[in-house]
């Protein structure tokens, strides 16, 4: 069973813009679980089946005139219904310039928030949505390094030692940006997409051996760092054997499984006089390549009367995780 995580009142208060019309306790003492918003309309209607406290409610501009059109006692009985179900927290339209005092009585009665938005109710409502995807999406932390290269999110692995910072430096000096060093934090924010970020404590923060710990952003400037990156690409670093045989043709791509997303999986090997920093920039441009329906080593395979007519089947994802 997933983690259920969540994400206090007082974030998303900040995050969009809300006003405080009514809180029960401090904002940063209640706390979002879901990441689905919803409008009340068919608990006002009588219909209340399934109906989720835990989900953020939004009374918009068609529900409140709903309620106008109403018989005194039959809004309030429906607004006692909504209200007695203690929503996490409930939402006003734009055009509620002044909260309704029934409304605001029961809200204080049910000890439930009552805010109100700045914005359209569909642009708020899809803006918290989105928020609350990235802010309550599943999560791993990972051993490795987080790089943006060339546009491409890039996830660095492998086992301690192995040149990972070291690389990162050099590719930071040749442009691209870091997002995390050692620890990274991979959220699956929807079903195709991770995306990749630093724990806050050591964000920015890069330990080279011999030399310690270093600060990329104060030493290399504002561009040189990124606070989250959509991972494109896996590049597991490898001491070189040479009882292995290593891909040369780049013909076939392999996948790994992250939060069971497929992401395109290289593996490098490591050895005196290979430059990574250059070679993970080649890689993550091919792979920008290859997204957009170029692969250079099918091409050279035609040119050469080699390629098969039948497209090769797309090998099974990879779990380079167990090691870690």
């Amino acid at each position: 069973m997933s983690a259920k995580y969540s994400v206090p009142l007082s974030k998303v208060i900040t995050s969009e813009s809300l006003e405080k019309v009514y809180l029960p306790k401090d904002a940063s003492e209640i706390l979002v679980t879901s990441f689905e918003v919803c409008r009340p309309s068919l608990i006002l209607a009588s219909h209340d089946h399934y109906f989720n406290s835990e989900r953020v409610q939004f009374i918009g501009k068609s529900e409140m005139e709903f309620l106008e059109d109403m018989e005194e006692n039959e809004r309030q009985s429906a607004l006692e219904r909504f209200f007695s179900k203690k929503p996490i927290t409930v939402i006003l339209p734009l055009s509620c310039i002044e909260c309704p005092e029934d409304i605001l009585q029961l809200a204080k009665k049910y000890e439930v928030p009552l805010l109100r938005t700045c914005e359209e109710t569909s642009n708020a409502i899809s803006s918290l949505v989105s928020f609350l995807n990235v802010e309550l999406a599943e999560r791993i932390t990972r051993h490795g390094v987080l790089v943006e290269v060339s546009g491409e999110g890039i996830l660095i692995v492998g086992d301690s030692g192995v040149g990972k910072s070291e690389t990162v430096v050099e590719l930071i000096k040749r442009g691209h940006r870091l997002v995390a060093d050692d620890a990274v934090e991979l959220r699956k924010v929807s079903s195709r997409t991770i995306v990749g970020s630093a724990p806050d404590n050591i964000r920015h923060f890069i330990e080279l051996r011999g030399v310690g710990i270093i600060d990329a952003r104060r030493l290399f400037g504002m561009s040189a760092v990124k606070m989250t990156v959509k991972v494109d690409m896996v590049i597991e670093l490898e001491q070189w054997d040479d009882e292995k045989v290593y891909e040369r043709m780049g013909l076939d791509d392999e996948y790994t499984s992250i939060l069971g997303i497929s992401v395109p999986l290289a593996i490098v090997p490591v050895r005196p006089g290979r430059n990574l920093a250059v070679i993970i920039e080649v890689a993550a441009i091919n792979n920008r390549q290859k997204k957009m329906g170029y692969n250079s080593a099918k091409e050279l395979l035609a040119n050469l009367g080699m390629m098969d007519e039948e497209e090769k089947e797309v090998k099974a994802p990879l779990d380079i995780w167990q090691n870690f």
